[in-house]
């Protein structure tokens, strides 16, 4: 967690006096001398203003100045409801990472492919387990100790005061009335606009992501993914018999429109787009409105189902909310699938999926999988989010993410070696990571995990083999100086493996 670093306290009243220029620049130049030699450190939290006074005995506004003089000098930022941050420098010490070209895709007849990725992940989690203590740096939710754990667990417990039969009592179809209500209010705010009824509730966004496939899929069909992927995704195409079509993605825009309008005219058997708009997993991408649109009326034109998995789209870094896919669709193209898994409680596994004009075959399918869902979280949920308490927690839980990765993408910018190439991503706590050629994404999982770190190759994120020289870190940790420290060392293992690479 992000600490307020203290400095000795201001120099006595005779240097000071010896010092003819104004009190302010003098403070101001203490600090810059220690943002300087490193006792503060990018992304550590400055003192707020009160203590600034009583450590200086200055008034407000000597600090005030002080602060201004760092804030021109570009050497600390102010955030809302916040304060004031080491500033940290343009991770773009790196170049960004490459935009993908269509031409590099096999988009002629025949790239589908059947999916056989499930054995890849599954010997990756068995080697996770043999290392229980190493960092995870691979993870794909945040710590459980930046989720609001102890303002859920007094919810919970007014519920069950309330209805003592919430452990015992089977569920409502379709899901709780109350909280399916309260989301088609809330999903107003991305242009979404359902009714209670238009909204399924599932075990979580996976559960939703299947249901999606199977209503407009049979086994043997083609479906569209971007590429890079999340792995589950293409585990879900593996276990339903799909093919997978890899359309590119970029690490800034996300999904290449203009390539699915090519791969649309020559693989005429696509029955389904999947698309993560915002913080795609594992690129960090936020897709922009024009593209949205655009994608929308392809998808819409071809008469195929646009399958939106939403999950990060709170947590974009943005002055307001990101529309999504769905508010641009007016004939029930867009299946919109989401969860609070990454948001307020994985463990709670609460998502919910609107079918667009398949929403009566979801419906069937949900209550034939698994009929309904567990009721206590479902209420737990609903009461949360009617009060201020989930926008005070997505407030902080933004900003403790960004103060993360601004010293993640610090630590990559000065640790990793020259050839690495990533794009800072809009929001979130993902960092697609491109490095040296040379340098296997297997042979650095595995060599990560001895040095006591996990990450994930980015062999996973594809079904056809691409990616082995990327990984994807994440930063999931409450401990920023441990994660600053694992990161520097992941990229002195790169910058090894890539020597000994190029050594003859």
């Amino acid at each position: 967690m992000t600490q307020t670093t203290s400095l000795q306290d201001s120099p006595q009243s005779a240097e000071r006096a010896a010092d003819s220029r104004p009190l302010y620049r003098q403070l101001a130049d203490q600090y810059r001398r220690a943002i300087g030699n490193g006792v503060l450190r990018p992304g550590d939290r400055m003192p707020s203003m009160r203590a600034f006074m009583q450590r200086h005995s200055v008034s407000l506004a000597t600090a005030t100045e002080s602060y201004r003089v760092l804030e021109r000098a570009a050497l600390i930022d102010a955030r809302p409801r916040a304060g004031y941050y080491v500033r940290v420098p343009p991770a773009a010490a790196l170049p960004a990472a490459a935009e993908p070209d269509a031409a590099d895709l096999a988009l002629q007849p025949g790239a589908a492919q059947f999916v056989g990725i499930h054995s890849t992940i599954s010997a990756i989690v068995s080697t996770y387990r043999r290392y229980p203590d190493a960092l995870n740096l691979g993870g794909s939710t945040a710590s459980p100790d930046l989720y609001p754990t102890a303002a859920l667990q007094k919810t919970a417990l007014r519920a069950l005061r309330r209805q003592p039969t919430l452990l015992t009592a089977a569920g409502h179809d379709h899901g709780d009335p109350v909280l399916r209500a309260v989301i088609a209010r809330r999903v107003l705010e991305a242009g979404i606009q359902i009714g209670a009824d238009d909204v399924i509730m599932t075990h979580g966004g996976i559960e939703a992501m299947n249901l999606a496939l199977r209503a407009v899929t049979q086994p043997g069909d083609t479906v569209a993914v971007e590429s890079p992927c999340f792995f589950g995704l293409l585990q879900a195409l593996e276990s339903l018999g799909l093919r997978a079509l890899e359309i590119p993605a970029s690490p800034s825009t996300g999904l290449a429109v203009e390539a699915l309008a090519f791969a649309l005219q020559t693989h005429p058997d696509i029955k389904a787009v999947v698309v993560v708009p915002h913080l795609q997993n594992p690129l960090g991408s936020v897709m922009p409105d024009a593209h949205k649109a655009r994608l929308v009326e392809l998808c819409s034109q071809a008469g195929i189902a646009l399958i939106e998995d939403d999950p990060y789209r709170e947590l974009v870094d943005a002055s307001s909310s990101p529309r999504s896919l769905k508010a641009w669709d007016t004939d029930g193209t867009v299946i919109h699938c989401t969860s609070f898994n990454k948001t307020l409680a994985p463990g709670l596994r609460v998502g919910w999926i609107n079918g667009g004009r398949w929403h009566a075959r979801v419906g069937m399918l949900k209550f034939a999988q698994s009929r309904h869902n567990e009721p206590l979280a479902q209420v737990v949920l609903a009461e949360f989010l009617e009060t201020s308490a989930y926008e005070r927690h997505l407030r902080r839980l933004r900003d403790r993410l960004r103060i993360q990765r601004e010293r993640m993408a610090a630590a990559i910018a000065a640790s990793f070696p020259d050839g690495t190439r990533f794009t800072p991503p809009g929001g979130g706590m993902f960092f697609w990571i491109e490095l040296p050629r040379e340098v296997s994404s297997s042979a650095f999982f595995e060599a990560a995990l001895l040095d006591g770190i996990r990450v994930m190759p980015g062999t996973v994120y594809s079904n056809a083999g691409r990616f082995d020289h990327f990984i994807r870190l994440s930063c999931p940790s409450t401990d920023i100086e441990l994660a600053d420290e694992a990161v520097r060392k992941l990229g002195r293992l790169a910058t090894r493996m890539a020597a000994h690479a190029k050594t003859p």
